[in-house]
């Protein structure tokens, strides 16, 4: 009756229910459209007892009969449906019940008719919502201003005690506005109520543990239905996330770090629920996020490679750069936006290792060319480890180091790969250098040869390349191009013979046959050099190799030193002839003519490079004394006085003095020739015996080639014929000679008298044998101090010797 009587009626003069003032006979609900009459068991009764029809009027009023549970086309708006509420007000009344997967198909049509119909029926749905509020009773009274102020003296009476209120029931969501949330990315908020539909879903199951769709059930099935239809929702969102985070910070970073949390949230739930489910029904989304972070990568990879120009280097470049700008991307905005415990920053590390490795396999097994299979490794064991990798933050990851990106027998395919089209494309590519080199070495045109530099440069694009992949990969490399260099140098070695030996060749060309032979003796050291490197570098099986090749060179050297020798020294042999006669003492003339024609030679073989050209000067140098001392001790110049041994000493010692200082200017290394002279000249000179067997001791120890037929010729140009003094002093050498087979010869290079033959010498008697059979008289005579060498008696006829 207060509501009655807020209205302006009077007690007496209330209608009878459902009748208005005025309109007594009546509905007053009849004219609003939409209104049908319902049975007597859904009459609902207001405070004072007026009945009205609410659920109906309020579904009319609202808009929103179609909601009601289980609702079809054609049905009556209020017809019951299996004993469940009728109404969308009951509904959400009801705690604990919530709208199934037919709601799916009202989104379509409650986003089409609430817009165009919402701004109209506005005004008119809030004037029809007023009537409700008559049943709520009379608002309540305010106490007044006097009522609450104290009086003066008494105390303020304490306020009653404040009741908590009851905690609201949390509302469940319907399928549809999970699905409105996921598409909303309200990641997280959508996972929760997914989480609770589930485990309603298991509750009405009777607790066993989620897994497909049920068919036995409608209410059970369905809401398993509903579940995984949300979760591939869920899934589909998280990953296409995925990929849009990937693509750049964009111009709302901000919102796309918010919603990398919400996913970030949503893995951390359902992990948490996975230890709920067990093992046999755990959803494991932490392992399918690393699987969908994994295929972004694959595709931004794909995405770089294609267009990049430049062939696999190309590609790999873009790859470079693709890969450190999107992990510049999850360091800087990805990885702080999710949770610390999900270690994103090593997910999204491992998933571009593994899309990059996927990507790497696949251009491995194509047929590459030998530049490609270079680029692959090079990137493989230097660029990734050095300018990726280098640059990220590995102590960031949760399980240690990465695994390489190749399997060590692809790495290894590759290298076998390399190493034999290394040695097939080597060696036609030497071989046919060679042949274009040859073919100039008959013309009469001086140029240049570049053999050298092309051998050079056609090994070492692939040793320095091998080296910079791997230590071990670099040893093979080394040690095949070492075998291709010294197989080339064989072909090398004998086309060089066959050129030298052509007479022809150096009877037609006088002019550019020295030139063409300084030029071969010029490919000797940096190959050299480089076969030494490579033995260096490869394996320590690589040393018969590059002692074939330092043979094959060394061959090639001495060949080409010895034409340019005998050249030299047949222009020479003139001069030579006119050494150690009687003119030679008076006259510098065929020394003066050696010196010139040496200075002038020296010219033209300053174009030999450094180490072939000291190798030839001290040949030319040794052989040059070798030519001075060869008549000297032939037995050309006789010495009967001490006036005349001076002399010869004197003249001696000036030669010397003067190819000392020839060779010295050329550059000579052989300075252990300059003493040969000096030694000879004092023997001839010195008077006494035992400064002879002094000097005789020293050309022994500096010369150990000499033999004691030169120390015999030496003495008998000094004219020295007394038996016993030449006995005393051919014993310092007797020691030598007696070993002579077991001595070991010197070196080449050091070897002098060993050149110079001289005359058999005759022998010498001794004083014992003819003490008792010729008159001392006899034996003073020089003419009788030498005979002829005696035979040595035979062992079977010892009576010869009495």
């Amino acid at each position: 009756m207060p509501i009655l009587k807020s209205l302006g009626m009077a007690d007496s003069k209330v209608p009878r229910a459902g009748t208005l003032p005025g309109r007594s006979s009546r509905n007053p609900f009849e004219e609003i459209p939409g209104l049908e009459e319902e049975e007597a068991g859904e009459l609902g009764t207001l405070p004072n007892g007026t009945s009205y029809r609410r659920r109906a009027t309020l579904e009319k009023l609202a808009g929103l009969a179609s909601f009601r549970l289980g609702w079809t086309p054609g049905r009556r708006a209020g017809s019951p449906s299996d004993g469940q509420p009728r109404s969308f007000l009951g509904r959400v009344l009801t705690p604990g019940i919530r709208r199934s997967s037919a709601d799916f198909g009202l989104l379509a049509r409650l986003q089409g008719t609430r817009a165009q119909g919402d701004e109209e029926a506005t005004g008119e749905v809030a004037r029809r919502l007023a009537f409700l509020r008559l049943g709520r009773g009379p608002k309540p009274r305010r106490a007044s201003l006097a009522e609450r102020v104290v009086p003066a003296g008494e105390a303020a009476p304490e306020p009653p005690p404040r009741v908590p209120e009851p905690p609201k029931m949390k509302e469940p969501l319907s399928v549809l506005e999970i699905l409105s949330l996921i598409q909303q990315r309200e990641l997280a908020r959508a996972d929760e109520h997914i989480l609770e539909l589930e485990a309603e879903e298991l509750a009405s199951s009777g607790g066993g543990a989620p897994g497909p769709p049920k068919v036995e059930g409608a209410g059970g099935g369905r809401r398993a239905r509903d579940v995984a239809l949300l979760y591939e929702a869920l899934q589909r969102e998280l990953w296409a996330l995925v990929r849009e985070t990937l693509a750049g910070p964009g111009p709302g970073a901000g919102a796309g770090a918010g919603a990398v949390a919400q996913m970030g949230q949503v893995l951390v739930q359902e992990e948490a629920a996975d230890g709920r489910r067990g093992p046999g029904a755990a959803r494991r989304l932490r392992v399918h996020w690393a699987e969908a972070v994994a295929r972004a990568a694959r595709e931004r990879l794909e995405a770089a490679a294609p267009g990049a120009p430049g062939g696999l280097a190309g590609q790999l470049e873009a790859l470079r750069a693709r890969l450190l700008e999107d992990m510049g991307v999850v360091r800087g905005r990805l990885a702080p936006a999710y949770p610390a415990g999900l270690g994103a920053f090593g997910v999204y590390l491992r998933g571009y290792h593994g899309a990059l490795a996927e990507w790497l396999g696949a251009a491995a097994r194509r047929r590459l060319p030998l530049a490609d299979r270079y680029a692959l490794l090079h990137w493989h064991n230097q660029v990734y480890p050095r300018e990726v990798l280098g640059l990220v933050d590995i102590v960031a990851l949760e399980n240690g180091e990465l695994g390489s990106l190749l399997s060590p027998g692809t790495l290894r395919g590759l290298e076998d790969e390399c190493v034999t089209d290394v040695k097939a494309q080597t060696r036609a590519a030497l071989l046919r250098v060679l042949q274009e080199d040859e073919e100039h070495w008959g013309s009469t045109e001086d140029r240049p040869s570049s053999l050298a530099q092309d051998v050079c440069e056609l090994l070492e694009e692939h040793t320095e390349r091998a080296p910079r992949i791997s230590r071990e990969f670099g040893e093979r490399m080394a040690y095949c191009c070492l075998g291709g260099l010294a197989e080339f140098l064989q072909s090398f070695q004998q086309r060089v013979e066959r050129f030298h030996e052509n007479p022809g060749v150096r009877e037609l060309l006088p002019d550019t046959y020295i030139s063409r032979t300084i030029t071969l003796v010029n490919c000797g050291p940096p190959l050299r050099s480089l076969a030494e490197r490579l033995a260096r570098v490869g394996p320590p099986e690589s040393e018969p190799a590059r002692e074939a090749a330092a043979s094959s060179l060394d061959r090639v050297t001495r060949l080409c030193h010895r034409v340019l020798a005998d050249l030299l020294f047949q222009e020479l042999q003139p001069h030579f002839n006119k050494l150690m006669r009687r003119k030679w003492l008076s006259s510098p003339e065929a020394l003066d003519g050696i010196v010139g024609t040496l200075g002038a030679q020296a010219l033209a073989l300053r174009r030999m490079q450094d180490e072939p050209y000291q190798a030839l000067v001290a040949e030319l140098h040794r052989r040059a004394l070798v030519e001075y001392v060869r008549p000297l001790l032939r037995g050309r110049l006789r010495c009967r006085s001490a006036r005349t041994r001076s002399r010869v000493a004197g003249r001696l010692r000036e030669d010397a003095a003067q190819l000392q200082r020839l060779f010295r200017r050329l550059e000579s290394p052989a300075s252990w020739l300059d003493a040969v002279v000096p030694h000879l000249a004092e023997v001839l000179q010195l008077e006494d015996t035992p400064s002879i067997q002094v000097e005789v001791g020293v050309l022994v120890r500096d010369y150990p080639d000499i033999r004691r037929k030169h120390v015999a010729a030496l003495l008998d140009i000094r004219g020295l014929h007394n038996t016993v003094t030449r006995h005393e002093i051919l014993a310092v050498a007797r020691d030598l000679e007696l070993f002579e087979g077991e001595a070991l010869s010197p070196p080449r290079d050091r070897a002098f008298f060993a050149d110079i033959p001289v005359p058999r010498p005759p022998f010498c008697l001794g004083l014992p044998l003819f003490l008792g059979r010729l008159p001392l008289s006899r034996l003073a005579r020089p003419s009788l101090a030498c005979l002829p060498r005696l035979r040595p008696p035979a062992p079977s006829r010892p009576q010869a010797q009495r």
